[in-house]
């Protein structure tokens, strides 16, 4: 959205509009900017809520499974968790047979993983990126 409809939109003129954008992503409260895509439009018809459980919690298998987390383009999201399990990932593949392989050549190899359990989504009711904010205060 234009700085012009912003402006427009919460009833401010536009410089005072634009000065509090800036403050906002120089506070670090906006991270970035993003498109959403249609994940089943490019071919990724599977989402998988994954628990992975580990035997070794040292500082080089952590940051080993680390590293291999944030270079997989198929997992979307990874959460360290309390419970049972280690960690929640939550992974995108084209079909069953595709997150067969991922299972096999990335999960797997993962230092320390003792276990995987896979929970398919059938049905996306909801998927939201936005954050339950208030009008900030002045």
């Amino acid at each position: 959205m234009t700085n012009a409809k912003l402006a427009e939109h919460l009833n401010m003129s536009e410089t005072p509009c634009w000065r509090r954008l800036k403050k906002l992503e120089e506070t670090g409260i906006i991270e970035g900017y993003q498109a959403h895509l249609n994940r089943r439009k490019l071919g990724l018809g599977v989402m998988a809520f994954v628990q992975l459980s580990c035997s070794e919690h040292d500082q080089a298998a952590t940051a080993e499974f680390q590293r291999i987390i944030e270079v997989t383009p198929n997992i979307l999201a990874c959460h360290n968790t309390t419970g049972e399990d280690d960690f929640l990932l939550i992974v995108v593949a084209r079909d069953l047979d595709d997150y067969s392989a991922f299972v096999d050549s990335t999960l797997r190899r993962l230092p320390g993983v003792t276990s995987i359990r896979s929970n398919l989504s059938l049905k996306e009711m909801k998927a939201s990126s936005k954050l339950p904010v208030r009008r900030l205060e002045r």
